[in-house]
């Protein structure tokens, strides 16, 4: 399995300070910049897009820092956005498969571009779009809440499902990230990863504390508890 990734969610940063909130959580800890795109149609919530996504990647590379952007597409249709974000500076584009006609397609468009790719699960969608797309991923996300807001309770059902996917990226072969998003803490990252993650997207849990570094830490200390074999 891979290394432990910690991805703040901007979706609960201070957006008055989105830069300097963003500094802030990766100076603390963080690995990777978690960035929501909401469209209010493919889920019931606005937020942002290639524009602010272009600015905040400036705005860390001025601040000499090149962490990795996860774009993760709630949108409907998508595969018009993904040149934009690919062009703002975006590492991963993830998206969901019900949100467009040719799933195939639409990751080799994502990888055409030079984007990492990958298919994000909301808690019921089934895990059988993954049968003719393995060699074409590079994460797989699964939402442990339904995806549109930010503090959401874990769906602990979620837990079978990372253990599920889990077995299919052992077996496949495949170097493929697997990222859970919703609702992740230092009370429950342990069990979360000891199910078979390794890239944790926290919001509130990070951003909703006066101590983002305190929470990172502790998370940290939760995922050394965790075998890694």
């Amino acid at each position: 399995m891979k290394d432990f990734l910690i991805a703040p969610s901007i979706l609960s940063a201070d957006f008055a300070r989105l830069g300097e909130d963003t500094v802030k959580a990766l100076e603390a800890g963080g690995d990777v910049v978690h960035f929501d795109v909401m469209d209010n149609h493919y889920v019931p919530n606005l937020t942002i897009g290639p524009n602010v996504c272009q600015s905040l990647h400036k705005f860390l590379q001025e601040k000499g820092i090149n962490k990795p952007i996860d774009v993760h597409l709630m949108v409907m249709p998508v595969d018009s956005l993904i040149p934009q974000f690919a062009e703002a500076g975006a590492t991963y584009i993830t998206f969901h498969p019900e949100a467009t006609l040719h799933v195939d397609r639409t990751l080799q468009l994502i990888k055409s571009h030079g984007c990492k790719a990958g298919l994000v699960f909301t808690p019921t969608t089934p895990l059988s779009y993954l049968d003719y797309v393995m060699d074409k991923l590079d994460v797989i996300l699964l939402m442990s809440i339904n995806p549109g807001f930010g503090g959401q309770t874990f769906i602990p059902a979620t837990l079978d499902k990372l253990r599920q996917v889990r077995q299919r990226i052992d077996e496949s072969g495949y170097d493929i990230r697997l990222e859970i998003d919703g609702g992740v803490k230092v009370e429950n990252i342990g069990e979360i990863a000891a199910a078979g993650a390794d890239m944790f997207v926290a919001g509130s849990a990070i951003f909703g504390s006066p101590d983002y570094r305190g929470v990172i830490d502790n998370m940290r200390k939760e995922l050394a508890k965790v075998s890694h074999d």
